[in-house]
């Protein structure tokens, strides 16, 4: 029996010792496990599809690391109506792939209340999917203030405390049968005042002096400093009745306004077919073309100014 003791207690000592491994081996594995998890959860929580505070989280973050306190802020507020689905789809591809450099260029979807419970469930989707729709409280209509409208509400909506200020350089009013190529637009603005300026097409279309009755409807941009001045100005609010964008034109020339002014023409024009003294064949020099009033149009548009050319190859598909 002595002779097995000395035996008896290496057994004793060697399970000793490897119950203490087993305990440090089962603490190590658990703190991997605990930090595997972790990083699963964080791993899960950055790539969640349609996320749309990580996605908010996400863009910001790209603003801020492209964009400086030089690059020109813009809102291009594109009239349209609750019903016209497809068509913002559709714009917000043409907008979507197009990232002007030393600027800014918010497009955003505006019309009056809904009236519809269809509506109130879809456009409520499309808020919460883009973000890029302005809804006013006013009635849908053409010629009785829905311009005024957009213009004389959007202090309201976009000054903060927290923002900058002014929360844009400047304003555009624009149709949805129009193309704006947003890196001509910001190229062209550079050199223009952010100050009492009226930018866009003038009319009648043989004249090239922007001091000469107003510009066209296709798309017409003001600063800053004019969006306020419509909101507080009586001159606007007794005169709303009207073709809109003339009477545009005329509050600004009855209130002194617009000082500043600059002819896009003949970087904007209307479509070149059917011809008229506003058209013009297209051509690389082109802010907006206009009166894109059919499928056939936009795709002629968009393929003379080879939108797609930055499709990266991919085996998920072939486009010849």
């Amino acid at each position: 029996m002595k002779t097995n003791r000395p035996d008896g207690r290496r057994f004793i000592i060697s399970c000793f010792f490897f119950i203490v491994f087993l305990c440090i081996l089962a603490s190590v594995n658990e703190i991997r496990f605990d930090s595997l998890l972790k990083f699963g959860k964080c791993a899960f929580t950055h790539t969640a599809p349609h996320n749309s505070s990580a996605e908010n989280f996400l863009v910001s973050n790209l603003t801020s690391e492209n964009s400086s306190s030089d690059d020109i802020r813009i809102l291009i507020g594109i009239l349209t109506l609750p019903d016209h689905y497809h068509k913002r789809h559709f714009l917000r591809l043409i907008y979507g792939t197009q990232s002007p450099v030393g600027g800014r260029v918010d497009v955003k979807f505006v019309f009056c209340n809904l009236t519809k419970e269809d509506q109130t469930v879809l456009v409520a989707l499309e808020i919460m999917r883009y973000d890029d729709i302005i809804i006013m409280n006013c009635q849908e209509n053409m010629n009785k203030g829905k311009t005024y409208t957009y213009f004389s509400s959007l202090p309201e909506m976009l000054n903060t405390t927290d923002g900058p200020y002014p929360p844009y350089h400047y304003v555009m009013k624009g149709d949805d049968d129009a193309y704006f190529r947003l890196q001509s637009l910001v190229d062209s603005l550079r050199p223009l005042p952010r100050e009492d300026l009226y930018y866009g097409y003038v009319i009648p279309c043989p004249s090239m002096d922007p001091f000469v009755h107003y510009m066209s409807g296709m798309g017409y941009l003001v600063s800053w400093d004019i969006v306020e001045w419509i909101r507080d100005s009586d001159i606007p609010k007794n005169h709303l009745e009207g073709p809109e964008d003339k009477n545009f034109g005329e509050w600004l020339r009855d209130g002194h306004r617009g000082k500043n002014r600059y002819n896009a023409k003949w970087s904007m024009y209307n479509y070149p077919e059917p011809p008229t003294r506003c058209t013009h064949e297209l051509w690389p020099d082109t802010v907006a073309v206009h009166l894109l009033k059919t499928q056939e149009k936009w795709i002629r548009t968009l393929k003379y100014f080879n939108v797609t050319q930055n499709l990266k190859p991919s085996k998920l598909y072939h486009i010849p």
